[in-house]
């Protein structure tokens, strides 16, 4: 085994080189905790195996909390049926869970303004007439019209289907007597770190609490 650390670029090669399952292995999501076992991010598999390997990392057994290096993580050997990565030399039990050795910070994090998170915070319906006629029937509108000095962020962007968007046309909600269903648009408070992948795992469940996911955040 190599003694030196080694980059990313390096295992990923090392690994799809000598692995004999799809790299969809690879890319399998590993939940990432601080130092103090607190959620900070989800990382692939290839990338939680580099921080171990470069000793930034454990490995965390969920079942027992166990922490392990690379080198004892190696010796296990993985059950029948279980997720592994296989090379000519050893099988390899895949992580779920990392914890970083020196990282103690929880990091902010803003949702970012896009398309499908102003679908996800609207929740696919119109926000003046409450339909839900299917996102190809869904725009993006301004309440205050750009050619009014509207902006295009959280605070001004609302769903629209196509008929209350023609409706509307250029003006504001007061002017076209079209009032939003709500409060007016703000910035979502999710928890950006984990996107698709929320709870994508049993195990994740242990360490993510329901407090955790839906605290406003500060």
């Amino acid at each position: 085994m190599i003694c030196c650390s080694i980059t990313l670029q390096t295992t990923k090669n090392f690994l799809d080189r000598m692995c004999t399952v799809p790299t969809a292995m690879l890319n399998r999501p590993t939940l990432v905790l601080n130092r103090n076992w607190q959620p900070v991010g989800v990382s692939s598999v290839t990338r939680a195996l580099v921080k171990v390997w470069n000793e930034t990392a454990r490995i965390v057994d969920p079942d027992d909390y166990q922490l392990y290096t690379w080198a004892d993580w190696a010796k296990l050997r993985p059950d029948e049926g279980e997720p592994r990565i296989e090379t000519q030399r050893f099988a390899l039990r895949v992580p779920e869970v990392v914890t970083l050795t020196n990282y103690d910070r929880v990091p902010v994090n803003v949702v970012t303004f896009s398309r499908r998170n102003v679908f996800k915070r609207d929740g696919y319906t119109c926000q003046y007439c409450g339909k839900q006629p299917g996102s190809e029937e869904l725009t993006i509108d301004h309440v205050v019209p750009r050619s009014l000095g509207g902006e295009t962020n959280w605070e001004n962007c609302v769903l629209a289907c196509i008929d209350c968007n023609a409706m509307k046309a250029n003006r504001t909600p007061e002017q076209a007597r079209m009032p939003l269903l709500g409060r007016r648009p703000v910035r979502p408070l999710w928890r950006p770190l984990y996107g698709r992948h929320h709870l994508r795992f049993d195990s994740w469940a242990k360490f993510v609490s329901a407090a955790y996911w839906n605290v406003e955040l500060d």
